[in-house]
């Protein structure tokens, strides 16, 4: 499952810089979370970074793009080759 940033984002800054995988990006409004490129941390850590250091917890599961743990690797293999 990829996650994404409701409209309770304050725009802090915090989340954007834990992302292993430069996935959150400004968006219009608020951040967004790129879902091709959200692995949840897997592969990097125990638990999305984002959502650890978010002051105000708007960092939710995006319903919209549900994954297995093993998609999850498989994307975070992806993304770490071309490193």
């Amino acid at each position: 499952m990829a996650l994404r940033i409701t409209d309770e984002c304050i725009n802090c800054d915090v989340c954007e810089t834990q992302c292993p995988n430069q996935a959150i990006s400004m968006g219009p409004d608020i951040y967004i979370i790129n879902p091709d490129m959200c692995t949840e941390c897997v592969g990097h850590f125990g638990e999305p970074q984002c959502q650890v250091v978010c002051p105000v917890d708007c960092i939710e599961v995006d319903p919209q793009h549900q994954e297995s743990q093993a998609v999850l690797l498989a994307r975070f293999q992806a993304l770490t080759e071309t490193l």
